[in-house]
């Protein structure tokens, strides 16, 4: 399997060669609430082809990098912050509490990990907010027995099931109730019913992987990875002192407000990024580092995470050829095709596999779903389909196959970060996803037998 970064300019050579194999379309679309919303029913094809030459894939790759600047910017602030709070011995010594309270107790550490990554994506959407705890889980997991991978899985299941049993989550939910016209947040306590079941298929999956990596640690799909990081991992810790909790303590007050400021005040990454800068000044104050040490650990800290923003940059190259070479509509619309020759249950499935493929064109949910909602909400009237159930295939759809898709710049940071390659990481997700695809599935033809609307 080639390297991460090569297997993505790949698929940025196969998304070229796809603009001279498929036609050429477009929908038509219109401006509603300051967004490009697609108007069903206006596909055609182009009447003359505008080929997209080799060299355009290289004049994307820059392009690319400038559409993701804003996670890969926020990326270098969160490597820096990190490693000044690591080299004061906090991240340690809270390692060594943890070990002290849950070393016996993996599952349990797992499930509530999980879950709390699942409910706070439901409620609010986080998703590349989880980045900070990329390195603090894998030398966790490694002090446990684990891999990187569990801290990968962890995290990563935590933020799909979330975001594809979302309740409230307001880049998803509620763009998708909204060009659906029906109430905001309206079946909201089926949505977050099904959070728990959900919840718990990915933590036995990840536990089921963890408990093998435990008994046998060549069972573990990073063990000639981390055949060389196993004698680093730290057996000794320093104790916990009143520094380190005002730090931790500083840690968690900073994502707080970024969270508070995320859903009520619009904040995204550039204030969450504000957030842990003035973190690492509050950090390098109690710790007493003078300034030259806190610049030479933020830029080894922002330096260990180039390869990260490499991958975010040209994941995102993959879907900005599929937009520039005017394949995107002509894809959609094929697709929604096949869902008029089937009844309710099995269109409301073919919705939502519709949205897994979709995703990986369009990794962006509120993007996605102004892209795909216009046309599913007429196709489900059509269909019997309620469009509460139309919303539920784009919420299952979207969330999951986040997941997994390797043009999710998120997904693509968290393994960079955690250097775990993307076809390790396929091996292992590609069962939960089919496992929460399909109770997914048995969820949505429940959905419209009973009348979810």
């Amino acid at each position: 399997m080639p390297h991460t970064l090569t297997l993505l300019f790949y698929l940025m050579v196969a998304a070229l060669a796809l603009t001279w194999i498929i036609p050429q379309g477009s929908f038509d679309t219109e401006i509603i609430n300051g967004r490009e919303v697609v108007q069903p029913g206006t596909f055609e094809i182009a009447g003359e082809r505008e080929f997209m030459s080799p060299v355009e894939l290289f004049t994307a790759i820059p392009r690319a990098f400038a559409d993701a600047q804003i996670i890969i910017f926020f990326l270098f602030i969160i490597g820096g912050v990190l490693a000044i709070i690591r080299k004061t011995g906090t991240i340690d010594a809270l390692l060594g509490r943890l070990l002290e309270n849950l070393g016996g107790k993996p599952a349990l550490l797992i499930f509530l990990v999980v879950f709390v990554f699942a409910f706070t994506s439901n409620l609010m959407g986080a998703s590349a907010e989880y980045i900070p705890f990329v390195l603090i889980l894998a030398a966790l997991c490694k002090t446990m027995k684990m891999d990187t991978m569990t801290a990968v899985a962890i995290i990563i299941t935590g933020y799909g099931v979330g975001y594809g049993a979302a309740a409230f989550n307001q880049y998803t939910v509620i763009v998708a109730q909204d060009i659906a016209e029906i109430e905001t947040f309206s079946g909201w306590a089926v949505r977050l019913g099904l959070l728990v079941p959900f919840v718990m298929i990915g933590a036995h999956h990840v536990w089921s992987y963890a408990s093998r990596v435990q008994a046998d640690p060549s069972a573990s799909l990073m063990a000639d990875f981390e055949s060389e990081q196993n004698a680093e991992i730290i057996t000794e810790y320093p104790s916990l002192n009143w520094k380190h909790v005002t730090i931790a303590a500083g840690f968690m007050t900073a994502l707080g407000v970024a969270v508070w400021g995320i859903a009520t005040r619009g904040w995204y990454l550039n204030e969450l990024g504000a957030a842990f800068l003035i973190l690492g000044v509050f950090t390098a104050f109690v710790g007493k580092m003078g300034p030259s040490i806190v610049s030479k650990e933020f830029v080894k800290g922002a330096k260990d995470l180039t390869e990260t923003a490499l991958l975010v940059g040209i994941a995102r190259g993959i879907a900005l050829i599929m937009e520039e070479g005017q394949i995107l509509h002509t894809i959609v619309h094929a697709m929604s095709v096949p869902l008029e020759m089937v009844g309710p249950e099995l269109a409301a499935v073919g919705m939502m596999i519709m949205q897994t493929v979709m995703n990986f064109f369009v990794s962006s949910g509120s993007g996605q779903a102004f892209l795909t909602m216009p046309l599913m909400v007429p196709l489900g009237d059509i269909l019997g389909v309620s469009r509460q159930v139309a919303v539920q295939a784009f919420l299952y759809g979207d969330g999951f196959a986040n997941m997994i898709v390797p043009t999710n710049p998120v997904l693509m940071g968290i393994l960079g970060m955690a250097h775990v390659p993307y076809d390790r990481w396929f091996r292992f997700c590609l069962p939960l996803l089919l496992k929460l695809l399909t109770f997914a599935a048995i969820c949505m033809v429940g959905m419209v037998v009973f009348g979810f609307s």
